[in-house]
């Protein structure tokens, strides 16, 4: 059975609304980036937990819809997904409530049989699995 582990990492100095972060990816893909409290709740440059959740949740799904549309002889494969992650507050703290893909989808195949797919793909990729919050998906085949 394969096995793979990846990691990202983050660094934290400071209370709450004043420390300061940095996250970064085995990879190197990202490597020190900023994040804070401004960042996370009023919208400043820098990134968030919950954006990097999203675009892990969008790449995820993105990869699971490709194999499942090949597999099912479609061409010439073209996706673009967002996934927007919602952050609310639950009672003293935040919870993540919902996971919302929005794909566009093109391809060489029967459009109900493309919707179909990415239904599966949106409740079989690892990150969907990984999230215990609602998951929903506009798919949109071009």
């Amino acid at each position: 059975m394969a096995h793979f582990t990846r990691d990202g990492s983050a660094r934290w100095q400071g209370g709450l609304k004043d420390g300061k972060g940095t996250v970064s990816t085995q990879s190197g893909a990202l490597s020190e980036q900023p994040y804070g409290f401004d960042n996370r709740f009023d919208d400043k440059p820098g990134t968030n937990p919950e954006e990097l959740v999203g675009a892990a949740h969008a790449a995820c799904f993105s990869m699971a819809l490709s194999k499942m549309l090949e597999e099912a002889g479609i061409t010439g494969i073209s996706i673009q997904t967002t996934s927007k992650i919602t952050l609310e507050q639950d009672g003293e703290g935040f919870s993540v409530t919902k996971a919302h893909l929005e794909t566009r989808i093109s391809g060489d195949g029967d459009k109900a049989r493309i919707e179909e797919l990415a239904q599966q793909a949106k409740a079989g990729c690892p990150i969907s699995k990984l999230l215990n919050a609602e998951i929903s998906l506009d798919a949109t085949v071009a």
